[in-house]
């Protein structure tokens, strides 16, 4: 089976420090994370100095301070970049971080990125989508706020521009944090798979663990979680966000998931064989018969265990005459 791939989101969770940031890293490869996911921006091409802040980054952080400053703090420069790339690559992590401009998908591909990660603000960004589109590397596309006809220009734009479809894989998403569970709509991730015939899987924005764990079983073939050391940090996105132990616990949960879903064939398994002969049954004698006596209802009868005849052989073997002497509860062979 082809392992699901876990996203640890640790977006802006680092607050700025490198050495907050290597921590994450270093949590996120003690509880076997795939990869981990930082952004990358620069403020003064990311938002107006008088763009407002959503809802939930109000109840998180400054609420005199603007979007811009608040976003200003929370950037990670080339430098920072080169040296959290290379230490991901001294624990065997992946790297991974999503581009909010155009100038931001320079540095990334100037790293070596080969999987791209458009986050769900970007999914209408034409310049920006047509620029990683013509990358024609693995893209990872998430969908919150999206409708179908929204994904399905953001594929076309991608496609037409040189990023082949199998190489997509779409999130269903959605944007609140945290996300109320009555608005995670998993079955949009099944809708989306229908309707594009494309990888899906799921970006996670509940403060919980079930949702994920669902979505796998649903077919998600990455997950993306938001991650953080502790959520008790100042920060936009730290409420949403698991506790390492806890990021952990859905990853077990996960492995433990994909593995139950199996193939798919329905055939016994290899731990259950050894049950087969115990908890079927076979064709017994109940009573004293001799050889050359009939086998009726009254004198054969359906019994464990199950190394005899098998019961579905039982019109087939009334009426018969017995070839040898049979005791109550030996198997009739």
């Amino acid at each position: 089976m082809k392992k699901v791939f876990i996203i640890a989101e640790a977006g802006v969770n680092h607050n700025g420090s490198i050495n907050t940031a290597k921590k994450m890293i270093d949590e996120a490869t003690n509880f076997g994370a795939d990869a981990i996911k930082f952004q990358s921006f620069k403020a003064d091409r990311l938002v107006s100095k008088n763009a407002k802040k959503a809802e939930y980054q109000l109840e998180t952080t400054d609420k005199i301070e603007t979007q811009y400053e608040m976003i200003k703090k929370l950037e990670l420069d080339f430098n920072a970049h080169v040296e959290l790339f290379d230490y991901c690559n001294n624990k065997r992590i992946k790297f991974l971080s999503s581009p909010f401009d155009l100038e931001s998908i320079d540095l990334l591909v100037e790293l070596g990125l080969k999987i791209f990660k458009i986050p769900s603000g970007e999914i209408i960004n034409l310049p920006y989508l047509e620029k990683i589109g013509k990358l024609n590397n693995n893209v990872i596309l998430s969908t919150g706020m999206s409708n179908l006809g929204e994904i399905e220009n953001a594929l076309n734009i991608l496609i037409s521009n040189g990023t082949k479809k199998e190489n997509i894989t779409v999130l269903q998403c959605n944007t609140e944090y945290p996300t109320p569970y009555g608005d995670v709509n998993l079955l949009g991730m099944i809708t989306i798979k229908n309707a594009f015939n494309v990888k899906i899987g799921f970006s996670d924005h509940t403060q919980g663990i079930e949702i994920p764990i669902a979505a796998i079983a649903l077919g998600a073939e990455i997950i993306e979680k938001h991650f953080t050391l502790d959520k008790n940090m100042v920060g936009p996105d730290h409420k949403a966000s698991l506790e390492p132990a806890d990021f952990g616990n859905m990853i077990n949960a996960i492995r433990n998931v994909e593995s139950a879903l199996g193939s798919g064939v329905k055939r016994p398994s290899h731990s259950e064989t050894k049950n087969i002969s115990i908890a079927r049954k076979s064709i017994v004698a109940i009573k004293p018969i001799l050889k050359g006596e009939l086998f009726t209802i009254k004198n054969i009868g359906i019994k464990r265990p199950g190394d005899g005849i098998s019961p579905m052989m039982w019109y087939e073997i009334l009426g018969k005459r017995s070839q040898d002497d049979f005791q109550p509860d030996e198997l009739i062979i």
